[in-house]
């Protein structure tokens, strides 16, 4: 199976990628547009589609990554550019010990159980910050295979929007975010590719979990 990596550049002076950009379920479905209808009751795991958005000195860029090549001919003219390339050699190298360069936007959250919610007067799931967001972090990277050498938490604005389903209420979206950045050494070739292809914690739909690597840097 071929991964596919494409990077987006979204055009500012067209009107779909502005509304798209401040839209998380508008960019969702842009993104799945791109990919056959018939894919069944959950096309972005059955695509693998993991996205995320990063700002750059040049505006906004959109990495999206998935199982299945994309169709970005099927963007409205003038959306921006695009470059699609494979990600096997990437994922071919993958080895123990080798020492990478990582990062994941992801959704750091605690499940509290229904006792400790009562008593405290908490929700179902409780967004986690500062420390407690780097500790998430750890567990989530010794479970994907990775031992962090360094790594530097930097808060995102939290994902916010509204999905209407076909059928039945309106549904609010809201993801906290926190950008991981660092280095790693590999550990477990398995749950490292397991973690590339399935993503870490929630909000894939709208743009969290993609876990992004390089071969790190040697020093001279």
């Amino acid at each position: 199976m071929t991964l596919w990596l494409t990077r987006l550049v979204p055009d500012t002076r067209s009107p779909e990628a502005r509304r798209d950009l401040g839209d998380p379920v508008g960019m969702h479905r842009r993104i799945m547009s791109l990919f056959p209808s018939d894919a069944g009751p959950d096309p972005r795991a059955r695509f693998g589609v993991l996205f995320r958005t990063e700002d750059t000195p040049t505006g906004p860029h959109l990495l999206l990554q998935s199982a299945h090549e994309p169709d970005t001919g099927r963007l409205p003219a003038g959306y921006g550019t695009t470059l699609t390339r494979p990600l096997d050699a990437l994922i071919d190298a993958i080895r123990p010990g080798l020492t990478v360069r990582y990062r994941c936007a992801a959704s750091p959250v605690r499940k509290p159980g229904a006792t400790t919610r009562a008593l405290y007067n908490l929700p179902p799931v409780v967004p986690l910050t500062g420390t407690a967001a780097d500790e998430w972090w750890l567990r989530q990277a010794d479970q994907s295979g990775l031992k962090p050498l360094t790594h530097h938490a930097q808060p995102l604005d939290t994902v916010r929007g509204e999905r209407r389903p076909a059928a039945g209420t309106p549904q609010r979206i809201r993801h906290a975010r926190t950008q991981f950045d660092g280095t790693a050494a590999i550990i477990d070739t398995g749950l490292l590719r397991a973690a590339i292809l399935g993503g870490i914690g929630r909000g894939k739909s709208y743009g969290c979990g993609l876990l992004s690597i390089a071969p790190a840097r040697q020093p001279q």
